[in-house]
């Protein structure tokens, strides 16, 4: 029996969103929205200003912006991609609220991401604190740009 897999992701600005779409499609998996429960403005994001939301969260490790929901039913699939554009380096820490909200025990979450020049550095190393010890992190991809759906399926079901 084939694994059950679930997309979950965060976007921002609309781009992972576009990218996480088209690896569900590719994938023949579900598709899960992490959202915020206030969503981001433009100057939110803007990582110029030191004072935007998204620079105050992400200078504080231990910031956790609240989800608009807590629906998806991670325990009934097997393989989890978790897709996020990389900010400072790292997932937004809204992706760490997202993983301390459910319980991941047992399961393999395989990180892919979207970033305007970074690659995922220390990522899995700090999600990897958000979960329970027997839940595996896999560093996946960065999936910039147009991604052909060959190339997205072959990635999927080579997990």
């Amino acid at each position: 029996m084939a694994d059950k897999k679930l997309i979950a992701y965060f976007s921002a600005s609309g781009v992972t969103a576009g990218v996480a779409k088209e690896l569900a499609r590719a994938a023949g998996a579900d598709l899960y929205e992490i959202k915020p429960q206030i969503p981001y403005t433009q100057e939110d994001l803007d990582w110029t200003d030191k004072k935007s939301r998204s620079s105050v969260e992400m200078n504080d490790i231990s910031s956790r912006p609240v989800l608009a929901d807590t629906d998806a039913e991670v325990s009934s699939y097997d393989i989890i991609f978790l897709g996020f554009p990389i900010w400072w380096g790292i997932a937004p820490t809204i992706v760490n609220t997202f993983l301390e909200s459910y319980d991941f025990s047992g399961k393999k979450i395989v990180l892919f991401a979207t970033s305007g020049g970074s690659g995922f550095g220390r990522t899995a190393d700090v999600l990897k604190k958000s979960v329970s010890p027997d839940t595996e992190i896999v560093t996946g991809k960065l999936l910039n740009g147009r991604q052909p759906v060959g190339n997205l399926k072959k990635w999927a079901e080579s997990i």
